[in-house]
């Protein structure tokens, strides 16, 4: 099941989701910069061995990048006295693996200065989180170009909080589909959530059972995240195991996380 997802996950993407084009091939680098995807593989590769929830940090990033203003790295600008970036969205102050695509330039600037974009490595680096996560391996067109623009007002995402009928809206308005929406809100399931972000579903907190949530997954958040008169402290993580992941992807259709 996350195979299949994954696989879906990496069409919509890389093949419908708008991009900064230039002109996409795959091995793009091999005349210019030869090595580019085996040094952004090694770096994922050991953040990964590190931190194996990295995947869901960049499926996160790379899909809070492309469903602005396209694949165009925007949402790495910084913010500058006068003047907010996209980093500075509410929806993005959690988005983290920031620090590796930094890791992954440095090395590629000292390789081959001002040749692979920072839009490449975004998706590069992703292709090789899923593939290290247990998703398919697949080549993947290089070629983009970075975007100059990042402003926080553009940053309209689908929140924890919509309703399928709002999220599918929002999705509508980029021209994807309800199967696009489940599929790309399913991959938010790989890695971990904070507590925050679901807790309105829990029993501890409401009182009643969400007759959409399974008791006893139910009784395994309400044990992380505490209750309504006694929360966990520091809004804890649950780390979403492939049981977790597959009941969530089985009710993604009903109400996502």
């Amino acid at each position: 099941m996350k195979t299949i997802m994954l696989s879906i996950l990496f069409f919509f993407f890389f093949a419908l989701l708008p991009f900064a084009f230039a002109q996409l091939r795959v091995g793009f680098y091999t005349p210019s910069c030869p090595n580019a995807e085996n040094i952004i593989r090694r770096i994922v590769e050991r953040r990964f061995i590190r931190d194996r929830s990295i995947t869901g940090a960049l499926l996160r990033m790379h899909f809070h990048d492309c469903f602005v203003r396209g694949c165009d790295a925007s949402i790495l600008i910084d913010s500058t006295r006068g003047r907010s970036s996209e980093k500075n969205a509410g929806p993005n102050r959690t988005v983290r693996g920031f620090d590796l695509i930094d890791e992954a330039k440095r090395a590629l600037e000292a390789e081959c200065p001002s040749t692979v974009s920072c839009a490449d490595i975004i998706t590069l680096a992703t292709r090789d989180a899923v593939a290290l996560a247990g998703g398919p391996s697949y080549n993947i067109s290089a070629g983009r170009r970075d975007g100059l623009v990042s402003n926080p007002k553009e940053v309209n995402l689908p929140g924890p909080s919509f309703s399928v009928s709002e999220a599918l809206q929002a999705f509508t308005a980029k021209g994807l589909t309800l199967q696009d929406m489940v599929t790309l809100l399913g991959a938010h399931t790989v890695g971990f959530a904070h507590c925050s972000f679901f807790q309105d579903r829990l029993s501890s907190f409401q009182g009643v059972l969400d007759p959409t949530m399974d008791p006893a997954l139910d009784s395994e958040l309400g044990q992380v995240c505490g209750s309504a008169t006694n929360p966990a402290k520091n809004d804890p993580t649950v780390f979403w195991t492939k049981a977790l992941l597959l009941f969530l992807i089985i009710n993604s259709t009903t109400r996502f996380l």
